[in-house]
């Protein structure tokens, strides 16, 4: 077994998510890294998103190094044009996103907590089942994302997901007994998480629903 491995970033494989909002590429899985996390991001054309909207809490930390194209990063409520070779560190706590300036824009991302051993985040697996069912592929997509709620059965986030993809792809009873565990796992992050969430259009109006 040689002692490193190397890859071109157009080699990784590319998962579409939000019909095609923009395009995740896994690193860390791609080298089965057990030390940080890491991905990489890509979007077609200028004007797409390139990483979405989102906040780390729980002191998670990371930065985003613009790799080709271009990318305007929204860091609050301020907005850094970035060139490739830019590096931009983002504090937990902190909102971030980033629209791609250019076609073929590629950003890539590495994070990890502090002080704390590293080990996978739930939201990778559920991630990648997720754009398994969007890619039509259910069966597979409800593998990786029941493995992945054994992993870390007291998270959340796991059957919050899961939720989602019955909610959108799936059954829609699967989908109401998932988001029920959510909310007594974590009732108040659900519930946040829920409320502008269009992957639960399809079952809002239910009388069973718990969010």
């Amino acid at each position: 077994m040689s002692g490193y491995e190397i890859a071109r970033i157009d080699e990784l494989d590319a998962y579409p998510v939000n019909e095609g909002e923009f395009v995740w590429r896994p690193v860390r899985r791609r080298f089965g890294i057990s030390a940080f996390g890491t991905n990489a991001y890509s979007a077609d054309k200028a004007g797409q998103r390139v990483i979405e909207e989102h906040s780390e809490g729980n002191g998670h930390e990371e930065m985003y190094v613009v790799l080709r194209g271009r990318a305007t990063f929204t860091l609050d409520d301020e907005e850094i044009d970035a060139e490739p070779g830019t590096l931009v560190f983002v504090r937990p706590g902190t909102r971030r996103g980033a629209i791609a300036a250019e076609d073929d824009t590629f950003v890539l991302a590495v994070g990890a907590k502090p002080g704390v051993v590293f080990e996978p985040s739930v939201w990778e697996d559920v991630f990648l089942a997720y754009c398994s069912a969007e890619q039509g592929d259910l069966d597979t997509g409800r593998e990786l994302i029941d493995a992945a709620i054994e992993r870390s059965p007291g998270a959340w986030q796991g059957h919050y997901n899961a939720a989602c993809m019955e909610a959108r792809f799936g059954d829609a009873d699967k989908a109401i007994a998932h988001l029920k565990r959510s909310v007594e796992l974590d009732p108040e992050a659900t519930k946040k998480a829920a409320a502008g969430d269009r992957d639960f259009d399809s079952i809002r109006d239910r009388p069973d629903y718990p969010a």
